[in-house]
């Protein structure tokens, strides 16, 4: 059976940094921009899931994080429920506001996904990753890494100079040129073509666009990673609006873009070859939404490292395994390309606030299918597919979700 819950509206703040905006105005204006998309007021929300990772840690902001970001713009009254899942926070918290709808409980509901991670002291942006894993395992893993970064020739850093997830990045990346003969140049066409999108995209934290070259002369981050090949830290916010269809068509929306899969798994310790959580969620989410990865139009993927990209097409179907390198290369995925993935500038260049990430994609989409994303509208989009994912739990993400809109 198909999800089939319609998106009313969208709306997202630039990710960039904002040393004086807090979680109330970057969740306030993005509620905003999705309810005037959508023709709404306030008053005709029935509900509404909030999705944040790191308030707790950055703010010190605990347990009631949507009920305040929201009440600041005078939301209340309606159940909000506050979702915590790593860096899949925003996708989890559209999937659950998509349950609710479909099951009959609410017509119309808003999922939120907003994040502050800047701080001056980087250290609490940074304990924001290392607890997106067991922390009784913390110790062991950091070691591990270490011991990794110093035999490719880097020193120490991992969670203190740069977040430890880059690390995890840069081990894969280096398995994955061990594996399938990857090159670092195909890592560094991933941040180029991405930058050439961002560079498109006004709400991105970075416009300039990047060659190859460029982006393989920036400043090393841990081998083969340089600066460019990794998501940058920053604040934002994204929303949607979804009802039900009986409430689509009462409202008119001229151009409704369908939820038709939405599909949630978490990490396991898999056995080697064992299909992960990526080809777990988008195996089931095309057979739910009745198509294929041949029927997709445009992606929106989890490139929180230019490496994971190029992970991720061959999970999702896009190319054969370990054929990801030569499909970037190839010019397939940018913009005028077979099928261009990560439109917006991707995590790369969009930005990456952790829990407003999958739900920005979701923006994108939206946008794209709906034949308004300017100058970096795909021709003819009818399908697209989001694919956001968070946290470490065994040799796994600890969340992935796989989200597959129509036009």
């Amino acid at each position: 059976m198909r999800f089939d819950v319609k998106i009313a509206g969208v709306g997202m703040t630039r990710f960039m940094k904002y040393p004086d905006k807090g979680l109330k105005e970057l969740g306030g204006e993005a509620t905003h921009a999705a309810l005037t998309d959508a023709g709404l007021e306030l008053s005709d929300l029935d509900a509404a899931v909030v999705g944040n990772c790191a308030a707790g840690l950055v703010t010190g902001q605990e347990s009631i994080r949507g009920q305040v970001i929201l009440a600041s713009i005078g939301l209340g009254k309606i159940p909000i429920i506050n979702v915590e899942n790593a860096c899949a926070s925003g996708s989890t918290a559209l999937s659950q506001a998509c349950t609710m709808v479909r099951a009959g409980f609410y017509d119309v509901v808003l999922a939120l996904g907003v994040e502050k991670l800047t701080h001056e002291d980087k250290a609490k942006s940074f304990a924001a990753f290392a607890g997106a894993m067991d922390v009784d395992e913390l110790a062991e893993m950091m070691a591990d890494l270490a011991s990794a970064a110093k035999a490719s020739g880097e020193g120490a850093g991992a969670g203190e100079s740069r977040s430890m997830f880059m690390d995890v990045y840069a081990r894969a990346a280096r398995d994955h040129m061990a594996n399938y003969g990857t090159t670092v140049e195909q890592f560094a066409a991933v941040s180029a073509k991405n930058s050439h999108h961002g560079s498109l995209n006004p709400r991105a934290q970075f416009g300039q666009e990047l060659s190859v070259q460029d982006v393989l002369n920036d400043r090393p981050i841990v081998a083969p990673l340089t600066r460019s090949m990794c998501s940058p830290i920053g604040d934002g916010a994204a929303a949607a609006i979804v009802v039900s269809d009986q409430k689509a068509r009462e409202l008119g929306i001229s151009r409704p873009v369908t939820i038709v899969s939405s599909v949630m798994h978490s990490g396991w310790n898999h056995a080697l070859g064992e299909p992960d959580t990526v080809m777990l969620c988008a195996e089931e989410a095309y057979e739910e939404a009745g198509i294929g990865p041949e029927d997709l139009d445009v992606v929106e993927l989890h490139d929180a490292s230019a490496p994971a990209e190029i992970i991720a097409y061959d999970a999702l179907g896009l190319c054969p395994k370990g054929e990801g390198g030569p499909l970037v290369e190839s010019g397939a995925t940018k913009l005028g390309g077979r099928l261009p993935v990560n439109t917006s500038g991707g995590l790369l260049r969009k930005g990456h606030p952790v829990g407003a990430t999958g739900l920005a994609q979701i923006v994108e989409l939206t946008e794209q299918l709906q034949g308004r994303a300017g100058r970096r509208q795909v021709e003819g989009a009818r399908v697209g597919l989001a694919q956001n994912g968070g946290g470490k739990s065994g040799n796994d993400a600890a969340a992935m979700v796989v989200t597959i809109l129509e036009a």
